[in-house]
């Protein structure tokens, strides 16, 4: 299979915007005010299917080769093969999705592991107070402990009743809703939990390290 190489058009693009501090704006369907009647976050429109942004790279994972690992600053580091990540408790939840390019998609059915089972498992030290997600496609990203530590954090592995699909991060993805969805990382392969934090692969390019939709928080 040829190495797939970055989307490097894409990629320019979205540091573009970060500097422009703006995102893909379609005329008239952004305003504050109609975003706010139809429930959506300021800036933000709503859209029925479910668009593909990602690096340009979809790892491609059998399910035997898969893992998960994860480290740092807790009591009990755990590894997990994809047969051990289906024995954990499976959670349904159906949330929203915002991606800071503009577009948000409503009422998707997850199922996976909630991030709170996790953190029982592994156990934070006390200092821990960031976590970092690195993916099988060389992406990054972080969160504070406590947006993670919340009853609607999923690691996904299945949408609206099928597997997850590939391009969408499967076969596992974090979901976060109440951030733009970079802060969700696809195919993901290692949590650490750590005492500082360290930006990920689209913070140091521009974009916000909070990433609150309903603050239209989008750019550094």
């Amino acid at each position: 299979m040829p190495m797939q190489e970055p989307n490097e058009k894409l990629i320019a693009k979205k540091e573009e915007w970060a500097k422009a501090k703006r995102g893909l704006v379609e005329d008239g369907v952004t305003q504050d005010h109609r975003a706010r009647a139809v429930g959506l976050p300021p800036g933000q429109h709503r859209v029925n299917n479910w668009p593909v942004l990602d690096l340009g790279i979809h790892p491609d994972l059998p399910l035997d080769q898969w893992a998960l690992t994860v480290s740092g600053l807790v009591e009990q580091p755990i590894t997990w093969t994809w047969e051990q990540f289906l024995a954990q408790p499976q959670v349904e939840l159906v949330t929203d999705f915002h991606c800071v390019t503009t577009w948000s998609t409503f009422d998707n059915a997850w199922l996976g592991v909630a991030f709170r089972h996790l953190m029982q498992l592994v156990k934070p030290k006390p200092d821990a107070q960031f976590v970092y997600f690195t993916s099988y496609d060389n992406y990054s990203t972080s969160l504070p402990l406590e947006a993670c530590d919340d009853d609607d954090v999923l690691l996904v592995q299945r949408w609206n009743g099928k597997p997850l699909p590939k391009e969408h991060g499967g076969p596992v993805r974090v979901h976060v809703p109440k951030r733009y969805a970079w802060k969700g990382a696809k195919w993901v392969k290692e949590i650490i939990f750590l005492e500082n934090d360290r930006p990920g692969y689209w913070e140091v390019r521009g974009y916000s390290n909070t990433a609150l939709p309903w603050d239209e928080d989008r750019y550094a």
